[in-house]
């Protein structure tokens, strides 16, 4: 029997994807008047749905920063919308909240099972 199972294992790895997104947008942000910068993003949820849907473990999941290109992009060349990226900024955080309150469910649940709450 493990103690962590599938769901548990893809709840960490969704809130570790999450920090890094949470990261990377930020660091669109102090890029948005960077010539030539690129925004890049972390697409944890598809990364995630495929090691589930392959039935491999989860828990080996890895996640890439990835440049986007394509897009509107101003004259210099900066592909960063301000608040495109605040948008997803404050839709990401709230993505992480929903995931720390379900992980936070299940440890209660699992102290009630074990008599200690």
């Amino acid at each position: 029997m493990r103690l962590f199972d599938t769901t548990a294992v893809a709840l960490e790895r969704a809130m570790s994807g999450a920090g890094l997104r949470q990261a990377t947008l930020a660091e669109n942000l102090a890029n948005a008047n960077t010539p030539g910068y690129l925004r890049r993003d972390v697409d944890f949820h598809a990364e995630l749905r495929d090691a589930l849907d392959r039935g491999g473990d989860v828990g080996d999941t890895g996640f890439a920063v990835r440049a986007q290109a394509g897009g509107a992009m101003r004259a210099d060349g900066n592909g960063v919308d301000i608040d495109v990226e605040s948008a997803q900024l404050a839709q990401n955080a709230l993505d992480y909240e929903a995931m720390v309150s379900v992980a936070g469910a299940r440890t209660d649940i699992m102290r009630i099972a074990m008599g200690i709450r």
